[in-house]
């Protein structure tokens, strides 16, 4: 049994954390870098982008405004031993966002914690003796967007599609675009939510490993970008940069479709000890 003191986490998942929150997918910027647009106000938008990050990660500056709720996604090895996990990734979260927004409230009482606290974190059980933390800092704009549709197996792919691209074109003005789409298919409706958020740590570019379903994510990603919204919301065709897919085997009955939308800032990383 391998054994990590929960001192060990936090002192891993500060360093990560505050450097995510400076410094957003290199993959983004690369991709606003050489933008293909016939517009020139979407080209010029996301050159400020660029621009934004460029200087955020240079001077140790927040990339954006919202620093986001502290999101865990927590592989567990089933020969890992750690005591106090959940405080250790709670420590590293009121250290790290010290001096960054506090964003973290009671949702009826409107009461903020104070400190950022608690982060939410999804436990994955695995074997073997490593213990992985992927951090995600998620923020309103984006989260505020993102919806959840019950269909019926009869809507098969072709209702996948029309969902997805509901969910932008009601919702992707509002979530800072360009976008990364998560979607979540199958499961239950927590498990179609919770891999709509894991679709957003892939990397840009890389598709899912199903031919099926990275041609859905093709499919997709071109009704999205067709609606017009563009990097900022000033028209263009790059609405959303990559639409990624995870899915899981679901009930007979059912086809839960979960989709999150993420804006530009896209901020993650990750740790293993």
């Amino acid at each position: 049994m391998k054994i990590i003191d929960k001192s060990e986490v936090t002192a891993a998942l500060v360093p990560l954390i505050s450097s995510c929150l400076v410094k957003p997918d290199e993959a983004v910027t690369r991709a606003l870098s050489v933008l293909d647009t016939d517009s020139a106000l979407e080209k010029q938008a996301a050159a400020l982008i660029v621009e934004n990050n460029i200087i955020s990660e240079k001077n140790g500056r927040y990339c954006c405004q919202d620093t986001g709720q502290a999101l865990f996604f927590v592989r567990l090895g089933d020969e890992v031993c750690c005591r106090g996990l959940t405080d250790a990734i709670n420590a590293a979260v009121k250290e790290a966002y010290a001096t960054a927004r506090k964003s973290v409230a009671d949702p009826v009482t409107r009461l903020n914690t104070g400190d950022n606290t608690p982060a939410v974190i999804e436990t994955e059980l695995v074997s073997g003796d490593a213990l992985e933390i992927t951090f995600l800092a998620k923020g309103a704009g984006s989260e505020n967007m993102s919806r959840l549709y019950m269909l019926t197996p009869a809507d098969g792919a072709d209702g996948i599609v029309e969902s997805v691209t509901d969910a932008v074109a009601h919702g992707g003005k509002n979530a800072c675009p360009p976008l990364v789409v998560g979607v979540g298919i199958g499961g239950v409706t927590e498990t179609a939510c919770t891999l709509s958020k894991r679709a957003l740590l892939r990397e840009i570019g890389v598709k899912n490993a199903r031919a099926d379903i990275a041609e859905l994510e093709s499919r997709i990603l071109k009704r999205v970008n067709e609606l017009g919204i563009g990097v900022a919301a000033l028209g263009g065709k790059c609405t959303a940069l990559a639409v990624n897919i995870e899915v899981a085997p679901t009930h007979i009955g059912m086809l839960p479709v979960a989709v999150n939308l993420q804006c530009h800032s896209l901020r993650h990383g990750k740790a293993v000890l």
